[in-house]
């Protein structure tokens, strides 16, 4: 059985999908064949994040950003909000009181923000398009607005961008002004109808005809100039993260563009795609703690799945050729950045294929990714350039070691007390007191093959890397490998 995973972090969605790696602890780009022989069939499984972790901030990051977040946390106290939520909650019985519905049932509009600008790009400054004649029509959340006597700014950013809300009091009828002046705040949704106008300044905006409130917004948006600084918050409250920092939204863009491109890449190779059951009469495929749930009907308790391994190699018994599936994941244990209870895995299964047809799957599809998201196969991340160019690099854990630390485990052969004393005299200086701990604890010179390679390797490995052959004692699920005498 060959397995490959490929890790898409949350923190800078398509860069960390380079990293590649087969356990959750890794944090080299790698990809790694057990030191053994595949089965009549193989698979692939590429491990997503799920969106509720997604984020773009780096743990650096967001220990600054808590502290910050305390330091501001007495400026925005529950008492002030609820003031706020008095306030507007009066507005909403004003709006209602002049026959205006403050949550619209529907808005027409004709274009996005981006399409607006554009289309009117070329648009000189302080020139109305055609005249006044063209009429166009937008809707999204207010998220600064500025007012001077007979006039206000508004900016409205909807999926697409922002664009600026010109509102002039002679241009608007029905005291419609004084309306928007009283009753319209920032985090507000709006609709805005009028013509296409570029200021003196150069800012391209819609002459306002019209407007209506759409969606009235009760509490405050997070303060324009820190943003959302609550990392509990970012990570429990997705939406308002992307109110306040809107390229949050273009991880979940590029996410979905990843999944869409997986899918191409896989079903090109001939690939089917199925759904397994989620809840099962018993967890497996994997090591991991499942949550619980209770049937009802049938009186049973059932579980979620932790992989949905089992079932795909069913279908294959069933004659299917190559299966995948992409599925949500839960396991009930640890949760960090790193490991959240449920997750979304692509995993797949080939018959008659082995590890070397999975590599190349593996390759086909984060360079279809990368071109996908980025346009480039050259990702810059955390200052190093990573190439994905094809092929990627093949190397067996045994020469990687000997590459990195002059140990060469294939002449210590089994004998363990000798091979952890040349490990520790090699490595001594370099080694802190747990990873010592951890050498002597191995109680396989495969072992301590594998754990010279996450101590010293790893983090060297910066660059697309599969690392083949890993020793069997920590495969126990795979065949030996075919070379072996």
């Amino acid at each position: 059985m060959d397995a490959v995973k490929l890790w898409s972090l949350s923190s800078q969605p398509l860069k960390h999908l380079f990293r590649v790696a087969s356990t959750t602890t890794t944090t080299t780009t790698t990809l790694r064949r057990p030191f053994s022989h595949s089965s009549s069939y193989s698979r692939v499984v590429l491990r997503c994040c799920s969106s509720t972790s997604t984020t773009t901030t780096t743990p650096a990051n967001a220990a600054r950003a808590g502290g910050r977040d305390r330091r501001a946390s007495t400026s925005s106290s529950t008492s002030d909000k609820d003031a706020v939520r008095a306030i507007r909650l009066k507005k909403v019985e004003e709006l209602r009181s002049k026959g205006l519905e403050p949550y619209a049932y529907g808005w027409e509009r004709t274009h996005s923000a981006n399409q607006l600008q554009d289309i009117y790009k070329d648009l000189a400054d302080g020139e109305e398009a055609k005249g006044g004649k063209d009429a166009v029509s937008i809707a999204g959340r207010i998220v600064a607005r500025r007012a001077f006597g007979k006039l206000a700014f508004l900016t409205l950013r909807d999926d697409s961008g922002t664009i600026q809300l010109y509102c002039e009091k002679e241009r608007l009828v029905d005291e419609q002004f004084d309306q928007l002046k009283a009753l319209v705040d920032i985090g507000d949704i709006v609709g805005a109808s009028g013509s296409i106008k570029r200021t003196e300044k150069g800012e391209l905006s819609i002459y306002v005809n019209s407007f209506a409130i759409l969606t009235k917004s009760l509490l405050p948006l997070p303060d324009k100039y820190h943003g959302l600084t609550d990392v509990d918050k970012r990570y429990r409250q997705r939406y308002v993260d992307m109110i306040a920092n809107p390229e949050v939204a273009d991880v979940f863009r590029k996410r979905a563009k990843i999944i869409s491109e997986i899918r191409k890449a896989v079903e090109s190779g001939g690939f089917i795609e199925v759904e397994t059951p989620v809840l099962q009469g018993a967890a497996g495929g994997a090591e991991a703690r499942p949550f619980v749930t209770h049937h009802n009907s049938l009186g049973r308790d059932l579980y979620l799945r932790i992989a949905t391994e089992l079932h795909l190699k069913r279908m294959l018994v069933g004659g299917f050729e190559k299966v995948y599936e992409i599925g949500r994941i839960f396991r009930n244990e640890g949760i960090s950045t790193r490991h959240n209870p449920e997750f979304t895995t692509i995993e797949m299964y080939e018959a008659y294929s082995d590890y070397e047809s999975m590599m190349n799957m593996a390759e086909e599809i984060v360079t279809r990714c990368a071109l996908a998201v980025h346009g480039t196969l050259t990702v810059d991340y955390q200052g190093a350039e990573i190439h994905l160019e094809r092929p990627w690099r093949r190397e067996t854990m045994h020469n990687l070691v000997k590459e990195s630390t002059g140990i060469d485990f294939g002449e210590l052969g089994n004998d363990l007390k000798v091979a952890k004393e040349v490990t520790l005299k090699t490595l001594g200086v370099d080694l802190d007191h747990k990873d010592k701990v951890s050498i002597e604890a191995c109680t396989s010179t495969g072992h301590l093959l594998n754990e010279v390679f996450e101590i010293v390797v790893e983090s060297k490995l910066l660059q697309p890397t599969f690392v083949l052959d890993y020793p069997i004692e920590i495969s126990p699920l795979a065949k030996p490998h075919r070379r072996v005498d």
